[in-house]
């Protein structure tokens, strides 16, 4: 049936009877886990374009929201993670609460969510070891560094278009080889590179403040001078925050490692929880510092928007008689340079970990095929799934923008974290009975504010961003339809009549979904960017072409119930 559900019970049992993956993470590595994730994503990456060209010096405002917003949706990820310790995390969560049909959703979207992340950050890795050749007085050719999407414009003029990200598709690369090796060599690589990614934090935030000049800082809130509708001002200030809100998923993947952790019920609360508060910590303090030592305006100049860190390093120092600024600390510039590198790779780490641990939880439901839960006969990891995805986001990394992927990130992050919270409030009505070491306060005013919270910031959200996740929502429909509904191992007794149900239902959302992206289409290309034609045309031949083919599966089930009545 399309929301036949799994119990906690059965889901519990099915883990600890077929426990193939390796038990070797403890609290203070769940914590670790998530601090690699969430330091580096936002604070290295996004932040700089975020302050560009929404927010200016609010954009500290931005990760206070985001934090909020993180805060409520962090308890309920706690309570679901102490009561349902098994891999999968959001998925799992879904399945037991609203069923498989929205089980298959939100696994999908968190597909999205870690890949995209995983490529932004590797996209900004690039810019960042580009710095660090710099400060030996080597560099990367522009066309080496950038999409075929990206230009830029040299002080004489001409104009250099990017062909690939080549350090992009190389880190993620061999991050996905090290995954292979297993969870326990990765997580002690993590805890090491968070160690130092921590240390050198602190050090630029010690060493920045004396740079700080309060005029960086003012106005706060730059006025909104165009009336555009998130350009600067207070809206400027949610839509930067719904941006950098993907910047905090670390304690999401660490929710994917729960069949890995040694006393889950009691450690998964501690590891989201504690990472999420000492990162949302660091963010803010990190944050001023870096507007307060370079204008906003300068992150969002020359070929490198995406490592805004090395901006501001290069601020910090003292102005010559040419009106140069001679850097202070040159060595403290390559030391945080280093430290970003290796911060930025533990991030990729983690979310590919993530990802290939909720395609393992779908597979074991045969919702996708076994190929994705089949395990590595020395190494005990999906291995298989490692290798499709290293292929999947390095060229993803390689060849579209960072800022494109980061805001997809943001929007899939939010759409998880939503589900999320309304479980928590499902589960309390329907399994009030079940153990919960870990029990969100306030229930249900916790879990609304955190739907509200979300929502509020996937509105700010740009009309492009809605409209690459409804498309990467109607491609998880196509799979779904041609796939997961006949393979489902709680389906697999179904009549010809539920299968025809579950066909008619998925249809017609798929229906809705290709009616609301010819809706944004037609928005984005009107009220928004009217020369991205590209985006609109191609939205228009999906939503004509999916049309076709849900209308084919609606009428298909019906024929199925006439026959079987």
């Amino acid at each position: 049936m399309l929301f036949s559900k799994k119990s906690v019970e059965s889901l519990i049992s099915e883990a600890e009877k077929g426990q193939e993956l390796k038990r070797s993470l403890s609290a203070v590595g769940l914590i670790a886990l998530g601090i690699g994730a969430i330091i580096g994503a936002g604070l290295f990456s996004i932040t700089g374009v975020a302050a560009a060209h929404y927010a200016g010096p609010g954009i500290i405002l931005s990760f206070i929201i985001a934090a909020i917003g993180c805060a409520f949706a962090g308890l309920c990820y706690a309570e679901f993670a102490s009561m349902i310790p098994i891999a999968g995390s959001a998925y799992t969560y879904s399945y037991a609460t609203m069923g498989e049909f929205i089980a298959w959703i939100i696994g999908w979207d968190l597909v999205l969510e870690y890949s995209v992340t995983a490529a932004t950050v590797a996209s900004s890795w690039g810019g960042y070891l580009n710095e660090f050749l710099k400060s030996f007085g080597f560099s990367l050719p522009f066309s080496l560094l950038k999409t075929p999407f990206e230009s830029y414009t040299l002080p004489d003029g001409t104009v250099e278009t990017g062909i690939i990200n080549l350090p992009a598709l190389f880190i993620v690369v061999i991050i996905s080889m090290f995954l292979i090796r297993g969870i326990r060599e990765s997580s002690k690589l993590n805890n090491l590179i968070v160690f130092l990614k921590v240390g050198i934090i602190l050090l630029f935030i010690v060493v920045g403040m004396k740079y700080v000049d309060a005029k960086n800082l003012t106005p706060f809130v730059p006025k909104n001078e165009t009336g555009e509708f998130g350009n600067f001002g207070w809206t400027g200030i949610v839509r930067a925050a719904a941006i950098v809100f993907f910047a905090y998923i670390g304690f999401d993947a660490v929710s994917t490692a729960a069949q890995e952790t040694k006393k889950p019920k009691k450690a998964m609360p501690i590891g989201i929880l504690g990472a999420l508060l000492i990162c949302t910590a660091l963010y803010i303090a990190f944050a001023y510092v870096m507007l307060g030592v370079a204008n906003y305006t300068e992150f969002g100049k020359g070929d490198n928007d995406l490592a805004p860190v090395a901006t501001a390093i290069n601020h910090m120092g003292h102005m010559d008689a040419s009106g140069n600024i001679v850097p202070a600390y040159p060595w403290l510039n390559r030391t945080i340079i280093i430290a970003i590198l290796l911060g930025y790779s533990s991030v990729i780490l983690v979310m590919l970990m993530g990802q290939s641990r909720v395609f393992y939880s779908m597979s074991k439901d045969g919702l996708l095929p076994s190929f994705f839960s089949s395990l590595h006969k020395k190494f005990a990891t999906p291995a298989k799934t490692n290798l499709l995805f290293m292929v999947f986001v390095s060229l993803f990394a390689a060849f579209v923008p960072g800022k494109v992927v980061g805001e997809m990130a943001s929007i899939g992050t939010l759409f998880a974290f939503i589900l999320v919270c309304i479980g928590v409030i499902v589960m309390r009505k329907v399994n009030p009975e079940v153990p919960r070491p870990f029990k969100t306060p306030l229930v249900p005013l916790v879990p609304v504010l955190g739907v509200i919270t979300c929502m509020g910031m996937m509105a700010f959200l740009p009309l492009d961003t809605w409209i690459r996740l409804v498309l990467w929502m109607i491609i998880g429909f196509d799979i779904y339809l041609l796939y997961g509904i006949k393979k489902s191992h709680l389906s697999v007794n179904d009549t010809y009549l539920n299968r025809s149900q579950s066909y008619y239902v998925t249809s017609v959302v798929g229906i809705v979904l290709c009616i609301l992206l010819g809706i944004l289409a037609y928005a984005h290309h009107h009220l928004g960017d009217g020369d991205d034609k590209g985006l609109v045309y191609s939205s228009v031949v999906l939503t004509v072409v999916h049309l076709l083919f849900y209308i084919y599966y609606l009428v298909y089930s019906v024929r199925i119930k006439k026959a079987k009545l």
